[in-house]
């Protein structure tokens, strides 16, 4: 199957340019005993999530960043055994790590399983065999963004309504196949797990419709700075990943779930099996999913997404459960279905009619 690119890791373009985060990116790893190696996303390479872990532990983490789990695999096989300790994953694309013998196993007793909310801890996913090798570390959506100063916010619970004359020429489709092929299954009302060949006429046909009531079908960038400047307003496949970190400068930006439903995105993390530094590795790992490292990643200052760890709830400040709609998990995520994961011939063709979309 082809791996897409993700919201997080599609993000990184966007805030990459605005800030100077990314020079704490290196470009290749060290050996030294007191330095860990880690391979991430780019929300991970703000140094108020890090300084603190390297502080408690005497180390320095270097930081690689990588868009898509493809370029993540890439860069482990292009290294050395033992190079790299940590990784940052899709959470559908554990399994296929997996299937490459790179995860090294995680005591179930060192982790904070119990306070992952239970509809991302995903045991499927990061677990075989009754063990466990990844762990959600964040989650997010792939839904309805939109200037609430400019739109029916009651239009915006029916996905349908994007579909209708009343918004036609104000709507910008974040240009990724995966989840809005998703999306427009859940507007028919199919489930993401069960699409089938047979699925894509009808899906097609919801695509090119919505493409001709919509204004432009663009990436993260475009379709954020078309939201943010008033351009367009609403995006087809934003959420709190594009709205949180403008939510104090953009305050009439705003993102919900629409009773038909979103798409679900998750990463994991991991710990490398050829790492030589295993306990240290799982410390960072420790790190992460604990409260105060999750409250630090959530908001981060390349995109903020929903922290796995329910109790990062205390660590954060009400701005920011508001922005990231804390409250609301316990009737979004019901609504909500993970990524469509076709075999590589089902990819293939929904490639097709995403192209053929775009080119109506």
């Amino acid at each position: 199957m082809k791996t897409g690119k993700r919201p997080g890791a599609c993000m990184r373009r966007f805030l990459q340019s605005a800030t100077a985060l990314a020079a704490i990116a290196f470009a290749a790893p060290t050996l030294a005993q007191d330095e860990l190696n880690a391979l991430v996303w780019c929300d991970h390479t703000d140094p108020t999530l890090i300084e603190p872990f390297e502080q408690a532990n005497n180390v320095k983490v270097n930081l690689k960043d990588f868009e898509g789990t493809g370029a993540g695999l890439s860069i482990i096989e292009q290294s050395q055994p033992g190079d790299w300790d940590v990784m940052v994953i899709d959470g559908v694309d554990v399994q296929r790590a997996l299937d490459m013998d790179l995860f090294a196993e995680l005591p179930a007793d060192a982790l904070p399983t119990a306070d992952i909310f239970p509809e991302v801890r995903l045991d499927k996913n990061n677990s075989r065999d009754g063990k466990i090798y990844a762990v959600t570390e964040k989650f997010g959506y792939n839904t309805i963004a939109y200037d609430k100063s400019k739109v029916d916010v009651n239009d915006m619970k029916n996905l349908s309504s994007l579909w209708s004359e009343k918004y036609k020429g104000r709507i910008a489709i974040y240009d990724y196949y995966l989840p809005l092929i998703g999306i427009a299954g859940l507007e028919l009302g199919k489930k993401t797990a069960e699409l089938t060949d047979a699925d894509l006429p009808a899906i097609k046909d919801r695509l090119v419709a919505l493409k001709q009531n919509s204004k432009q079908v663009s990436d993260v960038v475009s379709s954020q700075t078309a939201l943010a400047t008033g351009e367009v307003d609403i995006l087809l496949g934003g959420g709190e990943w594009i709205t949180g970190v403008l939510s104090a400068d953009k305050p009439d930006l705003d993102w919900t779930i629409p009773d038909e439903g979103g798409l679900l995105w998750t990463q994991s993390i991991a710990v490398l099996k050829t790492s030589k530094k295993q306990e240290l590795a799982r410390k960072f790992v420790q790190y992460i999913v604990s409260p105060e490292g999750q409250a630090r990643l959530a908001t981060s200052s390349c995109y903020w997404a929903m922290p796995a760890n329910s109790k990062a709830g205390d660590h954060l400040t009400d701005a920011q459960k508001a922005a990231l709609r804390w409250s609301d998990q316990a009737s979004y995520l019901p609504k909500t279905q993970l990524y469509p994961v076709p075999s590589a011939e089902l990819d293939q063709k929904m490639q097709d009619v995403w192209t053929e979309m775009l080119q109506q």
